[in-house]
């Protein structure tokens, strides 16, 4: 019983000295934090999706405030409303970045692209892209199992049962960019958002020759750069058999969509042109 006794004593003993230790100790080597990244902490979305380059809005909010020049730092879901008022509270300059949107840069769906074999594993396009080069010719374009949906913690993406491919609400989409890091093939863009939401771009990835394109998909870029020259505005250029659309430099005429002979070039919420006029949108 004493010997009970004494241990009991003994290791309360050790743990008041323990706790003594360790107050001492965080006391010393305590780090004040600015009371000013509660606040702006609270004036982001509170997402945590990652789009602004940090692990969640937390980090976001120290960056804020302990850097002296934002201008590299940006909150997508938050978007210009938001960083100008975190920007009016610490006094600094607002950074600025016009409004994306992802978009799925694949039109290989099921009718254009058949299938070649049939993928009998676990249904992640990671898995599946590291162990071979897909179900069907085409060893550029969407896998399908929808990897993309699964990261979107907006709903902004779903995949189309009909087509086989992901599609993006725009109106949802915050340009977070969790989906362009989830796409083993890259088909996902980070693209400038025009008003309407209205879009023109190459639909395909694919740097394979013409002949081989058109075997595996038939709405693939063949690489014919006949929007290379039609394109008023420079716009469009060809790389490694493909053609691209530089959001930037793009007015969207909509010459190019005429001159595409595999309907690679993809007009979003716009009604086509013919083919002798053009209608330059600032």
């Amino acid at each position: 019983m004493e010997v009970l006794l004494f241990t009991v004593l003994t290791l309360c003993a050790l743990g008041v000295l323990s706790a003594v230790v360790l107050y001492f100790v965080a006391r010393r080597f305590r780090v004040e934090e600015d009371p000013r990244i509660d606040e702006v902490e609270k004036m982001l979305p509170g997402a945590n999706c990652g789009g602004c380059g940090f692990a969640g809005c937390r980090g976001m909010a120290d960056a804020l405030v302990t850097h002296e020049d934002i201008s590299a730092l940006y909150c997508p879901v938050g978007g210009a409303e938001c960083m100008n008022r975190v920007a009016s509270y610490l006094g600094k300059s607002a950074p600025v970045k016009e409004a994306q949107t992802a978009t799925v840069r694949c039109g290989g769906a099921c009718a254009q692209r058949p299938r070649t074999n049939t993928y009998d594993g676990a249904r992640s396009c990671a898995v599946a892209a590291s162990l071979y080069a897909g179900e069907t010719g085409c060893a550029f374009g969407c896998v399908g199992f929808g990897d993309c949906v699964k990261v979107c913690t907006f709903g902004a993406l779903r995949m189309n049962p009909q087509t086989g491919l992901p599609e993006v609400d725009p109106e949802k989409c915050t340009a977070c960019g969790a989906c362009v890091k989830a796409c083993p093939k890259h088909i996902i863009e980070l693209r400038k958002r025009w008003p309407g939401n209205r879009a023109v771009y190459v639909s395909c990835v694919s740097h394979d020759r013409g002949a081989a394109v058109m075997k595996a998909c038939k709405a693939g870029c063949i690489g014919c750069g006949k929007c290379v020259k039609v394109c008023p505005f420079g716009a469009i250029t060809l790389d490694k058999n493909l053609a691209y659309i530089d959001p930037q430099k793009c007015r969207l005429c909509r010459k190019c969509v005429n001159e595409c002979p595999t309907g690679a070039i993809v007009l979003s919420n716009m009604k086509p042109l013919p083919v002798d006029k053009v209608q330059v949108k600032e």
